[in-house]
């Protein structure tokens, strides 16, 4: 039987889901990071040819295609180059669709809808497809100098809101009093040595201080929400971007989101949706998640008589 493979290739961990032709098999594992930059490519794709030549049951079983979500791809054309070098020699004869992993999670949410797919998570990042199949991107540059809007930025934006409020250039609000008691802090300046010990060196352990932010702002801390309102501002802006560049014919055009930062509640998810319906665009709550968008993007690549009948078996999933 033949079978065809997503990948959603992530920096913390990998999810890979299999289909039989006919989609009446599915097996899915999670593993490690795909992050090249991180760990290699050899490594990286060593992993996940393990893991996908792991999934045929019987002798005769074949992999007919596979589609392959992975971070960074389409940043460094000498990585690119490397990078779909060792993915072809993985997997020689095997007709292959290698992406950044933005687009699995667009395909995901949207099961290969035109519209808008807006990640925030640790970073931000946008990306859309219209109807004649032109893509964009928006976001998703770099902590160090974008990914606005994200628990990261939050994260930092929430540390240098207490930094002024503790030293007389704001004045003092909830969110001061949370991180202090939050940090056990005697002393305003100890917070200093806890984020450069314990914080600096990992993005996503700064992304979770979102979550000081969001405890503050549903305190009643006008910065904090303040800074929520910003974030929004920040994300919409993907939205509007990507809406400017491929001219939806459909309208309203559909934007689903997903991602940690709508955790928050309504300290963002209400003001978000207000803003993306101000832009014309309808938000969606995702179809799938992105494992599943890569395993459509394969069938759209190597069976596409078969993507109906996949789409009727994940509904049931």
């Amino acid at each position: 039987m033949k079978y065809y493979v997503g990948v959603d290739g992530g920096g913390t961990k990998t999810a890979i889901c299999t289909a039989s032709e006919d989609s009446t098999v599915f097996k899915s594992e999670l593993t490690y990071s795909a992050s090249w930059r991180e760990y290699g490519i050899s490594s990286v794709i060593e992993n996940i040819k393990n893991v996908i030549n792991g999934f045929p049951a019987e002798k005769d079983d074949v992999i007919a295609g596979i589609a392959m979500g992975l971070p960074c791809f389409g940043e460094s054309e000498d990585g690119d180059i490397k990078l779909e070098k060792a993915v072809r020699e993985a997997f020689p004869e095997i007709p292959l669709y290698i992406t950044n992993d933005v687009e699995v999670g667009w395909a995901g949410s949207l099961s290969l809808m035109p519209g808008v797919n807006v990640v925030t998570g640790t970073g931000a990042i946008a990306f859309g497809k219209n109807e004649f199949g032109e893509t964009a991107r928006s976001g998703g540059w770099s902590e160090f100098f974008g990914d606005e809007g994200s628990c990261y930025w939050i994260g930092r934006k929430m540390l240098q809101l207490f930094s002024k409020q503790a030293d007389g250039r704001l004045p003092k609000d909830e969110l001061y009093d949370i991180v202090r008691k939050r940090f056990s802090l005697s002393n305003d300046f100890e917070i200093i040595d806890r984020i450069h010990s314990k914080y600096i060196a990992n993005r996503n352990k700064v992304a979770t201080l979102q979550f000081m932010a969001r405890d503050a702002a549903l305190a009643g801390s006008q910065s904090a929400k303040m800074l929520y309102k910003e974030a929004v501002g920040e994300l919409s802006s993907l939205v509007a971007a990507i809406r400017d560049r491929l001219q939806f014919k459909q309208q309203p055009f559909p934007v689903s989101y997903s991602g940690g930062l709508y955790k928050a509640g309504d300290v963002v998810l209400p003001h978000f949706i207000a803003e993306i319906e101000a832009l014309g665009g309808k938000p969606v709550t995702p179809k799938y998640e992105p494992m599943y968008g890569a395993l459509l993007l394969a069938f759209q690549q190597s069976n596409p008589e078969g993507l109906s009948e996949l789409k009727k078996q994940l509904e049931k999933i």
